[in-house]
């Protein structure tokens, strides 16, 4: 056995590029929506940062520590951060309206 994971441990340089086995999952894509999703987010935040949605910035940029797990668990736990997401961002905007 082995000689096996020594030869798996060689599949670390396919990560990310066109020849990862794993990397065109459904899974694999919906990660990498939310680092991108995620990005815009530091991005609005750098701009839109204010005492008065200090907090908000805070638990928005903690949601994806909730998503763990594999298969249908980080599944499910991107749904509720994603549902999270949804009213977090409800009350940052109507914050920055008012």
């Amino acid at each position: 056995m082995m000689p096996l994971f020594h030869l798996l441990k060689w599949g670390k340089v396919l990560r990310g590029t066109r020849l990862d086995p794993f990397g065109r999952t459904e899974e694999r894509q919906a990660e990498r929506a939310w680092i991108a999703e995620y990005e815009t987010w530091l991005d609005r935040f750098e701009r839109e940062l204010s005492a008065e949605n200090f907090e908000l910035c805070l638990a928005l940029a903690a949601l994806p520590e909730k998503i763990r797990g594999f298969g249908h668990v980080k599944e499910r736990a991107m749904r509720e951060a994603r549902a999270e997401a949804e009213r977090l961002w409800a009350r940052f905007t109507s914050a920055a309206a008012a």
